[in-house]
């Protein structure tokens, strides 16, 4: 690029940053030196291909999505967590917003993660031990007393039910007196990385689609500031890919969401807002930062030169992380909160809009108390004391990133291409659209699972021969530590959980129930949103298990084909 189109782009930049909102706040390093908001080349000076790296806040956004990076506004502290019933999570989530978390971020069980109720024979001995339990829109009351839903943004980390437990989360809103039209947080809802890695689907793929569509289709002309897709590339990661395999499955992914979208004859400029992005910082530093660098200007082509988004919220990827949580060890289990920090930090110089920091102990239980504040303390002592947040981009530049940056962009091309190519190419008939067909092939073939095995396997296989370290694994493996006290969650837990489920089936309307599961079914065989009728049946306080068996009933199951 010439030296009067990158002058041209800092003054445009500098126009940005005068007009936008600043943080009151000092802007300068430890010794007291005074920092720029931003830095580029040199006036005068001659790049080539400068146009890929740009200025934070203006396309290709490879900078970021915003003019002042975190002077604006730092990056939202949204630490993830469940245990237990709706009342125990509760108390730990009013902990979390008293000592400053920004947002809360649920964690389901996996009863409730697979559309089961407590009392179902398969739930037996996981109640509320990996998340919290939600059987109807009274545990949603519980989990959110005291929190005003109109005020608090939520996350809900949650694919195969997730229409129905949105639809607890509505009406759980609705009896706070809440204004739902209002009402801002992200559902996470991504039923393609459930085929692809996490493996918690309830029904076929079509089906699934078929909710997610009508939840877009509800949430743009009703809750327009709702995130209804979250699309994820965390569980990709923790099950053994790449960065490379992460950024290009999850990406690939978010383009089948909008090829859904705009089947259903939305515009792509009024829903690609709501779409959000939710990625794994493993423990490669520059790695990490390039991969986060890549996917916004991956994301704003695409929107842009593919899909037609013509707003820059459109084109913008907007993406929260968690730290890996496969990173961590049990051995010397200290040493994960260096691990958690460092994974934090690529995040944050890579731009994340907000964070999770996984606990110390998450490898053995669910977070202890003190752990948890450990690990909220982590992101806090970022923000508040080592500068991070006063400079935009401040990795910009540099050759070893931008270089990282752009091979894993060449990378991700491939991936897509070969996906495509997978789906039967560009000019084949669609359903929904080309990237949308190759997936649902991938996940079909197995080609999804296959690729990310080999992936792990060939990581294994390094690890193994010493060429890949981890301390206190195959490295530094002696130590004083001794064993952590954790966090258990007792079987009273269970039989309380049902007990309390028992009463409520036992004092609702039942025959009201019926009436809304079968006006539920009704709108499943035509093309009606099934949103309001599901909707209705929580509010008549149908059982997440009644909601997703009767769906099941309808639609089938899904199995996956074995491959090796």
């Amino acid at each position: 690029m010439e030296a009067e189109e990158i002058e041209a782009g800092r003054a445009r930049w500098q126009r940005r940053y005068d007009s936008a909102r600043k943080r009151d706040a000092d802007f300068t390093t430890l010794s007291g030196g005074e920092l720029d908001p931003l830095y580029g080349p040199p006036p005068g000076s001659v790049v080539p291909g400068f146009e890929r790296i740009g200025w934070p806040g203006e396309f290709p956004f490879t900078r970021g999505l915003y003019p002042t990076g975190y002077r604006g506004r730092t990056w939202t502290i949204r630490q993830f967590a469940g245990f237990g019933n709706a009342v125990q999570t509760n108390e730990r989530y009013k902990t979390i917003l008293a000592n400053g978390g920004g947002g809360l971020s649920v964690a389901f069980d996996m009863p409730t993660l697979m559309g089961r109720d407590s009392d179902d024979p398969r739930s037996l001995g996981e109640v509320g031990h990996c998340g919290v339990a939600v059987d109807s829109a009274a545990d949603m009351d519980l989990l959110f007393d005291g929190i005003p839903l109109a005020e608090v943004t939520t996350s809900m980390t949650i694919s195969g039910p997730a229409v129905p437990v949105f639809c607890m989360y509505l009406v759980a809103a609705e009896r706070q007196g809440a204004d739902i039209s209002a009402l801002d947080g992200t559902l996470q809802t991504d039923i393609f990385k459930e085929y692809i890695a996490q493996k918690e689907w309830l029904f076929p793929p079509e089906p699934h689609l078929r909710l997610i569509g009508d939840l877009m289709e509800y949430c743009a002309a009703n809750i327009p500031a709702y995130k209804p897709l979250s699309v994820s590339g965390y569980h990709i990661r923790e099950a053994g890919s790449t960065a490379a395999q992460e950024l290009a499955f999850t990406l690939a992914d978010g383009f089948g969401y909008v090829e859904l979208g705009l089947s259903r004859g939305l515009d792509v400029d009024a829903f690609a807002p709501g779409l959000s992005f939710f990625f794994d910082a493993h423990i490669d530093f520059f790695e990490e930062i390039a991969k986060f660098r890549a996917a916004r200007r991956i994301w704003a082509r695409w929107m842009r030169d593919r899909y037609g988004a013509a707003t820059e919220r459109a084109q913008w990827l907007r993406f929260h992380t968690q730290t890996a949580g496969v990173s961590l060890t049990a051995q010397q289990p200290y040493n994960n909160v260096v691990r958690t920090a460092v994974e934090a930090l690529s995040a944050v110089l890579g731009g994340t809009n907000s964070l999770h920091t996984n606990a110390l102990d998450e490898t053995l239980a669910l977070p202890s108390e003190q752990a948890a504040e450990i690990a909220l303390r982590t992101q806090q002592v970022l923000m508040e004391e080592t500068g991070v947040a006063s400079v935009a981009d401040p990795l910009g530049g540099s050759w070893y990133v931008e270089a990282l940056t752009d091979r894993i962009e060449e990378e991700a091309e491939r991936i897509f291409a070969a996906i495509i190519r997978m789906g039967g190419g560009e000019e084949a008939a669609h359903d929904i659209g080309p990237v949308t067909s190759g997936i649902l092939r991938g996940i079909d073939n197995g080609w999804f699972t296959g690729e990310i095995a080999e992936a792990a396997f060939q990581y294994q296989r390094a690890l193994e021969k010493g060429d890949k370290r981890i301390v206190g694994v195959n490295r530094h493996t002696s130590s004083v530590t001794r064993e952590l006290e954790i966090l258990r969650v007792g079987h009273e837990v269970e039989v309380e959980q049902k007990r309390v489920l028992a009463e409520r089936r036992a004092a609702r309307d039942d025959a009201e129930v019926r009436r809304a599961l079968a006006e539920m079914l009704h709108a499943a065989r035509t093309d009606a949103n099934m949103v309001p009728a599901m909707l209705a049946a929580a509010r008549a306080e149908a059982t997440l298990g009644e909601i997703c068996d009767a769906l099941r009933e309808e639609w089938g199951t899904y199995t996956e084909v074995p491959s090796f």
